[in-house]
Parts: C-alpha cells; structure tokens; sequence
C-alpha cells in the first residue's frame, strides 16, 4: 500500500467537478518526469529563450509538435509575433544552460545566448550546437489555456545530435538519465 498524500483533493469527473487546487496540481506535475528544453525564437519581434519541459509530438503528418509557454514571458509574445520557434532538447551535462534560460542569474538574453555555440536551420531560430535534438518550427496555432499559451509547430527542420544522457527534470530537481 503506498502512502496518500495531504494533496488528496477534488472527485472523479461528473457534471459539477471542481478543479483541484493550483497547490496540487503542481506536486502532482513535479512528480512527472519530463525531458529539459530550451525554447528559442528571432525574427522582427527579437530573439528569445526560456527554459521548458511541457513540450509533447502532437503529429507525424504533417510533423507537429506543441509546446506550453507562460503568457507573462517576454518569448511568448516573441514566438507569437515571429510566428517561428525551435525547441533544443539539452544533454545530461547542460544544466547550467538551463537555469540560465530559466532566469536564474537574471542574465540578459544575449549573455544567455553566449553561453552556448548556436547556429541556425530553416526559419532562423537559434539552434543549439549539442542538443540531443533540435526541432525548427513554424507556429499553425495557439490556444490560450489558463496562464499559458499552447503553442503548435509545424517541424520544418530537425537536427539529431549524439545520443547520450539526457537531462530530466523530476521532483523540482535535474537528473541525468
């Protein structure tokens, strides 16, 4: 029997169903193991990055993917307006990376990018030089969903880096696996 936790909230479905509370939800989130990302963009609208995990392959025809970004970050509106993004899934050994583009250090996103060699594919988004894989996306839409954007991308370019440790973010902690 495993133990419950004081998080034991809401009911099973049925008209009237109330949300979990926000508290919740997110150490029930913290608990799903999710591969560490960083979402980039350039175009007229800037250049930006930030860190993510909540990205998921929607579709293989056409090649489509779906990633989840806070309305309130500067990228979102950024993505939105160039209509273009790449996500970069980081190595086991890029954590540093990761918080940088997560904001820890409030770096400037210049000096956030001169952390890293990048270079570019199809639609002009930064590409990191290293990444296990990159995905070179063109936005086809965005649903408003709570305090985030979900974000559709046609793949337009990939690049398959070396296959290795990956970085892994569970339990609010990096693991490399």
């Amino acid at each position: 029997m495993t133990n419950s936790s004081a998080f034991r909230t809401g009911g099973i479905g049925g008209d009237g169903a109330q949300p979990v509370d926000r508290f919740a939800f997110r150490e029930a989130m913290s608990r799903l193991g999710a591969a560490v990302h960083i979402a980039t963009t350039d175009g007229p609208a800037g250049r930006g990055g930030t860190t993510v995990s909540a990205v998921t392959s929607v579709s293989d025809a056409p090649p489509t993917v779906l990633v989840c970004v806070n309305r309130q970050a500067r990228i979102n509106a950024a993505i939105k307006a160039n209509g273009l993004f790449a996500i970069n899934t980081l190595p086991a050994e890029a954590q540093d990376l990761s918080d940088a583009f997560a904001g820890k250090g409030d770096l400037a996103f210049d000096d956030r990018f001169a952390l890293a060699d990048w270079h570019r594919l199809v639609t002009g988004s930064p590409i990191l030089r290293g990444a296990r894989v990159a995905l070179d996306c063109r936005v086809t839409e965005v649903s408003e969903i709570g305090t985030h954007s979900v974000i559709f991308g046609e793949i337009v370019g990939i690049e398959l880096g070396a296959r290795g440790p990956a970085l892994i973010y569970l339990d609010r902690a990096y693991h490399r696996i």
